[in-house]
């Protein structure tokens, strides 16, 4: 595999076991000159560059922005102008609830050379990390991946007519999450779980129904990064610890 000089590379770091970054993306991250990456990325990642690798942070937590969309963008076009190998470093996909498209729709019409490596996004991870599978062959046989959490406060949050419904970012907007699956039709039987931190050493998973969620949420204190399962594939748990 040929690493190109003055090309970025949108690699997706996994859901959080650094052991879960593709092998393709893993390789070109070793030959990195210039590194941006997220708080979602595991940190162990980084001990895998060169020693000369410049690496700077960009995430976005809990309402802290590290840096600007528009200074991450011009970052990573000043980056690839000098001729560096530069890799943008994001958790789970790159595409998935992410910027990563804006970002290589931005670096191409700047002439750019992009490619897009993908990750595991822990839609799909965390749920199979505690055996709960998202469709059932003959029972369940669609899944939706939504997000919990719009820029617009009042926007309504989106319950479609699947079988499984993945949210990402729901923790702080369970409410709304509540109410919109209510409306939809959905009982408060329905089983549901939130997992922290998939895939990571301190991972945990709270199992609740629609009608007990937040309360879960509060006792628990549960804490993002989180994804939220809502449907029967939660009764098909099958996890040791």
């Amino acid at each position: 595999m040929e690493v190109k000089k003055g090309k970025i590379y949108i690699i997706g770091a996994g859901p959080g076991d650094p052991e879960l970054i593709s092998v393709k993306g893993l390789n070109i991250l070793k030959e990195a000159d210039f590194v941006l990456y997220d708080f979602l990325s595991a940190p162990e990642l980084l001990d895998h560059t060169k020693d000369s690798c410049e690496k700077i942070c960009v995430g976005k937590k809990d309402g802290l922005h590290l840096k600007e969309q528009s200074e991450t963008n011009r970052l990573l076009l000043d980056k690839a102008s000098k001729d560096n190998i530069v890799v943008r470093l994001k958790g789970g996909d790159p595409f998935v609830f992410s910027r990563g498209s804006e970002e290589a729709r931005y670096l191409r019409s700047a002439g750019i050379n992009v490619e897009v490596i993908p990750g595991i996004t822990s839609a799909f991870a965390a749920p199979a990390s505690f055996g709960i599978p998202l469709t059932v062959k003959n029972e369940i046989q669609s899944v939706a991946v939504i997000t919990g959490r719009k820029s617009d406060k009042d926007a309504e949050i989106e319950a479609p007519g699947c079988g499984t419904l993945v949210y990402l970012m729901a923790v702080a907007n369970i409410s709304n999450v509540v109410k919109a699956l209510r409306k939809s039709g959905r009982k408060d039987e329905v089983p549901c779980a939130f997992i922290e931190k998939a895939t990571r050493p301190e991972t945990r998973i709270t199992v609740a129904t629609i009608g007990t969620i937040e309360e879960k949420v509060k006792k628990e204190k549960i804490k993002p990064p989180a994804i939220l399962i809502v449907g029967n594939v939660v009764n098909k748990i099958d996890y040791e610890d």
